[in-house]
C-alpha cells in the first residue's frame, strides 16, 4: 500500500491553490453521470487530475477527471468531477488522497454523491437516497498503516459518519422542492463486477438500502480529518436479480441523465445551507 504523507498533501494542496485566489469550503465529489454540476460553477478554475501532484486519474466513463474551483449559489466550492475506485487498482489510501487536500485546502464539509443500485424492494431507478450510514463491504481501509497524529485520531468514532444536522437540511430543503428523498444505508463492495442475486439477498439481510463501488474510503478519510459529510446516492438501476435483466454501466449513465434535473435543483441548493 501507499502510504500518504503530510507533505504530499501539502505539494498537492500547494500547486491547487497557486491557481485560485477561492478558499473554498465545501467540497464536492461527483459520481457517475453527476459531473454536470461542474457546468453550473461561476467562473471556475478547471485542473486536469494529472496535472496535480500526486494525484491518480481517472479512467471510468462518466468521470471527467478534473478538479473545478469556483462558485455555487454564492458560495466558494471545489468540485471533483470524477474520482478513483479501488477497482482501478488504486489503493483505499490513493482514492481518498483529494480529500485530505480538500481539508489542507480549508475544506470543512464534504457533499459526497454516487451512482447505486437499489437493493431496497420498495426503490425505483431514478430515486435519489439520502445517505443515512454506510456498510464497508470491501476489505479495505484507507486509514490502514501509520497514523499521523496531525490529519486524525488513530482511531477515529464513525457512529455518526453522515451529519445528521446535514442530513436533517437536506430532507427540509426536498421537502420544501417537492422532491421525494428516499434515505438508506449505502453498502460498498469492491467491484469491478456488479454483484450477484445472492450478494444482494445478503446485502439486503445485513440492512443495505443501495450497493456500489466508491464512497466509503472517502467518507472514512473526511471524518478522520474532522470533516462534515453529507452523502446522496443516485439509484440508477435496480440491483442484480430484483429485474429481469443484465446490468451495464450504459443504464447508469441514462439513469443519471434523466434525473439530473432533480439533482442539480437539490445540491445547488443544499450548498448555501450546509
Amino acid at each position: 500500500m501507499n502510504v500518504i504523507t503530510a507533505a504530499q498533501i501539502k505539494e498537492a494542496a500547494s500547486y491547487i491553490a497557486g491557481r485560485t485566489d477561492l478558499k473554498p469550503e465545501v467540497g464536492l465529489i461527483m459520481g457517475s453521470g453527476l459531473g454536470v454540476l461542474g457546468d453550473h460553477l461561476e467562473n471556475p478554475v478547471t485542473i486536469a487530475y494529472h496535472d496535480i501532484p500526486h494525484f491518480p486519474v481517472s479512467t471510468v466513463e462518466g468521470h471527467a477527471g478534473e478538479l473545478l474551483i469556483g462558485t455555487l449559489s454564492g458560495r466558494p466550492v471545489l468540485l471533483m468531477r470524477g474520482r478513483f475506485h479501488m477497482y482501478e487498482g488504486y489503493g483505499p489510501e490513493l482514492t481518498a488522497f483529494p480529500v485530505r487536500v480538500m481539508k489542507a485546502l480549508g475544506v470543512s464539509t464534504l457533499l459526497v454523491t454516487n451512482a447505486a443500485g437499489g437493493v431496497n424492494l420498495a426503490f425505483e431507478s431514478g430515486n435519489l437516497m439520502l445517505i443515512s450510514d454506510h456498510l464497508n463491504m470491501t476489505g479495505k481501509n484507507p486509514l490502514i498503516g501509520p497514523n499521523d497524529n496531525e490529519l486524525g485520531v488513530r482511531f477515529p468514532d464513525m457512529s455518526e459518519a453522515y451529519s445528521k444536522r446535514l442530513r436533517g437540511i437536506a430532507r427540509e430543503l426536498a421537502a420544501s422542492q417537492g422532491l421525494a428523498l428516499a434515505e438508506g444505508v449505502y453498502a460498498g463492495l469492491l467491484g469491478p463486477t456488479y454483484e450477484t442475486p445472492a450478494e444482494i439477498r445478503m446485502l439486503r439481510v445485513l440492512g443495505a438500502d443501495a450497493v456500489g463501488m466508491s464512497t466509503v474510503a472517502e467518507v472514512i478519510t473526511a471524518r478522520h480529518a474532522g470533516i462534515e459529510v453529507l452523502g446522496i446516492s443516485c439509484i440508477t438501476n435496480m440491483a442484480a436479480g430484483i429485474l429481469d435483466q443484465p446490468l451495464n454501466h450504459e443504464e447508469v449513465m441514462d439513469t443519471a441523465e434523466r434525473v439530473k434535473s432533480q439533482f442539480l435543483d437539490l445540491v445547488k441548493g443544499l450548498v448555501p445551507l450546509i
